[in-house]
């Protein structure tokens, strides 16, 4: 199945990069392209690709504006959105992943990690950038578990915690299915489980809930 994909970035020679890019890749297909935020979001509305890409500094409406606006809270039917930019900054990153990115890369992140990146949001997985997930991990265990984290409605397994680990390190669930040596069917399984105990939209939220609740920097991790 082809990956249809919407890019929006206010600068043409980027846009055009991207699209140039993405159209090269075996199984995704550019099916639209947006120079500002609003019109980004009146095309996914109307074309519903399977996955957007957004740059964060746009005029008239910013990229996580645009994300929020398809993928955030209370949204129905939420869009797969990946965020790229320039600037390497963490208030981009959370702000980002709080409106419902899926993923967040650089714009020097290369062809092969930005297909990477792709096709994991259309597969509803979640593929941050190495180094800022490494950066996000130090952070979150430097300021240690938030009293603000959801209590999950039933307690996890073992299994679970597990794949919450794991999810949290950001591996992918071929990945996860490999280390824990146990089928595809069965990760996707047990993520539609956490998603369920802990309120959470995408597997992003649940990396953030393990960070949140110290589950990640204190050895269990």
């Amino acid at each position: 199945m082809t990956i249809r994909v919407l890019v929006a970035d206010d600068q043409e020679i980027v846009r055009t990069g991207l699209a140039m890019i993405l159209d090269a890749q075996p199984g995704i297909e550019v099916a639209g392209q947006a120079a500002d935020g609003r019109r980004a979001v009146e095309l996914a509305r109307r074309l519903r690709p399977d996955v957007c890409l957004f740059d964060i500094r746009m005029p008239g409406l910013d990229g996580i504006a645009a994300t929020r606006a398809l993928a955030g809270p209370g949204v129905e039917n939420p869009l797969a959105v990946v965020v790229i930019t320039t600037f390497d900054l963490d208030e981009y990153v959370y702000a980002a992943l709080r409106a419902g990115a899926r993923g967040f890369l650089l714009k020097n992140a290369g062809a092969a990690l930005l297909s990477q990146a792709v096709h994991a949001a259309a597969e509803g997985d979640a593929l941050i950038a190495p180094s800022v997930t490494a950066r996000l991990l130090g952070t979150f265990a430097r300021t240690g578990p938030s009293a603000s984290a959801a209590v999950p409605v039933e307690q996890l397994t073992h299994r679970e915690e597990e794949i919450l680990a794991a999810v949290a390190r950001g591996l992918t669930n071929n990945e996860i299915a490999d280390e824990l040596f146990i089928t595809l069917s069965t990760v996707k399984t047990h993520i539609a489980s956490l998603m369920a105990k802990l309120g959470a939209r995408n597997r992003v939220e649940v990396a953030m809930w393990a960070y949140q609740t110290g589950r990640v920097g204190d050895g269990r991790g």
